[in-house]
């Protein structure tokens, strides 16, 4: 093959952003695999995605965003790459190996460049999406809430790329964001210590909390056409990725416009490098079939899924599963969980301390291994309650969505419902599956009782509770710093001001039946 490295590309307002073209030698324009990146072009990804698809007969340009890796202009991240995306597609038709077709194929922010202009190039024929979204804005507000680990490792990552020891920047992000968050700082502040400077981008995040549709924001999310997208999309997802329920909508809304989109889950978070080899060759089997006219490779069924607990991949038609039901396990007097409606009770306690905030064990965070991990330790706390099932009888496979459906009163009309569902096994450990949050404000109001309803939307799951395991959920209103502590005082983030403690109580009686949704796929 033939590399031409630092090719400028020009973009509409004369910056000029730099590629590596990799073409194979005797193929007379072949169709091309387009991967826009703000991680540099050379070493793994050149190696990954230039040779690797080149020496299957595709062209491959991997072009640095704006501002990073020698390309001109300022990183403004997220907010350029619609434009400089349909630039490029532009310059690539006037090119004279231009084949007429392309693809695009990447994880995370290069899965986002993908949606960025897909509703608006005809000529882009396929998509290979992996652990990304049409929009950040939700996983970055997850529930209402501030995600501030994820956050901040991003901005810490990017400050520190492209120094002299850039290639250690991933490793170092999540050690360096540990340390801002058990400083003690406010949390305007957090990046100085990570970073050691302002990071403009993560100051945006916190700016723009509590107004997410705003117009920055609006320039920012794709999500509202990916209904009007024709290339063919696969797409790869992690259960323990933090984009995973946002991608999922994503695939819903190509669904509901009549497409039939590749679906694949696997075991994986968000840096797990294992999925990067499953989406490679998906994506290859992808671009053959839809821009070389060779679908031998395809699998029958669309939708691909690893089901935790019983360590087994199944095909399905679709998600969530055709005939899912949500059985409701209700939260129960003396902290069990049974799908028996509760009977009359008081409610359970328990009072939350922004200052020392709910700490969090595993569940999704951007960068770091965010597989299950044993939440006894966290199940001492005495601002956590902890509901337990009885031991199953059978194995249970639990696929699809999910939600709770809690009846609270709170001490302040501004907190945080994080709920957890466990996977306890017969040696006691407490394994997370999943988890979710959601911000309360004034907003959600209390009915004559002071009680407000409140809807959790946890990550979804695919996962067996084996025989003679317990099912078990986590109330709180923490989990550091997986998402900021929330101050109670009505400020969208605690950015230094005041914290106030607060009294929260869980009911479950018949009038208020506290409840996790599980889905409950038919029987095979």
């Amino acid at each position: 093959m033939q590399v031409r490295r630092d090719v400028p590309v020009p973009m509409a307002d004369g910056v000029a952003l730099l590629a590596d073209h990799y073409a194979p030698i005797g193929v007379t324009r072949p169709p091309t695999i387009l991967i826009r990146t703000p991680y540099g072009r050379a070493g793994v990804f050149g190696w990954m995605y230039g040779w690797t698809f080149a020496r299957h007969g595709f062209q491959v340009l991997i072009q640095s965003c704006r501002g990073g890796f020698g390309s001109g202009g300022l990183l403004d991240p997220l907010g350029d790459e619609h434009a400089d995306g349909l630039a490029t597609v532009e310059w690539m038709r006037g090119q004279p190996w231009w084949g007429g077709t392309f693809a695009m194929h990447g994880p995370s922010y290069l899965g986002y460049n993908q949606w960025a202009i897909a509703a608006d190039t005809p000529d882009l024929k396929a998509m290979a999406v992996q652990v990304a979204a049409s929009c950040f804005r939700d996983a970055a507000y997850v529930g209402g809430a501030f995600a501030l680990e994820s956050s901040l490792i991003w901005t810490t990552l990017t400050a520190h790329m492209e120094g002299r020891f850039g290639g250690m920047a991933a490793l170092t992000a999540p050690w360096r964001t540990r340390r801002a968050v058990t400083s003690g700082r406010p949390l305007s502040e957090l990046d100085l210590v990570s970073a050691g400077r302002p990071l403009p981008f993560f100051q945006e995040l916190l700016n723009h909390h509590g107004r997410p549709y705003s117009d920055y924001w609006e320039k920012r999310d794709f999500s509202a056409t990916v209904g009007e997208v024709t290339a063919e999309v696969t797409m790869t997802g992690g259960w323990y990725d933090v984009f995973l329920p946002w991608q999922l909508k994503d695939y819903a809304a190509m669904r509901a416009a009549g497409r039939r989109p590749y679906l694949t889950i696997g075991p994986w978070y968000h840096a797990d490098i294992r999925h990067g080899r499953v989406a490679n060759a998906d994506a290859l089997v992808w671009f053959r079939a839809h821009l070389m006219g060779d679908p031998s490779g395809l699998r029958r069924s669309p939708v691909r899924l690893y089901i935790t607990g019983a360590n087994q991949w199944r095909d399905y038609p679709e998600w969530p599963l055709p005939g899912t039901r949500h059985e409701r396990w209700h939260l129960q007097p003396g902290f069990a969980l049974a799908r028996a409606n509760p009977a009359d009770s008081a409610p359970d306690r328990y009072r939350y301390d922004p200052a020392d905030p709910t700490p969090v064990y595993g569940g999704p965070v951007l960068i770091g291994n965010s597989e299950p991990r044993d939440n006894r330790r966290l199940e001492t706390r005495r601002d956590l309650l902890v509901y337990t099932s009885e031991a199953l009888a059978e194995d249970t496979d639990l696929i699809g969505p999910v939600t709770a459906e809690l009846f609270v009163r709170t001490g302040r009309q501004h907190t945080d419902m994080v709920v957890r569902v466990c996977d306890v096994h017969p040696d006691g450990a407490s394994m997370n599956v999943c988890e979710g949050v959601r911000r309360l404000t004034p907003a959600l109001r209390a009915d004559e009782n002071g009680v407000r309803r409140v809807e959790v939307e946890l990550w979804p799951m695919g996962h067996r509770f084996r025989r003679g395991h317990r099912i078990r959920v986590h109330v709180a209103s923490g989990a550091y710093p997986r998402i900021a502590s929330n101050p109670g005082t009505g400020d969208p983030l605690p950015l230094g001001a005041a914290v106030f403690t607060s009294d929260q109580e869980v009911l479950h009686t018949p009038d208020y039946p506290s409840a996790v949704l599980l889905p409950r796929p038919l029987p095979a």
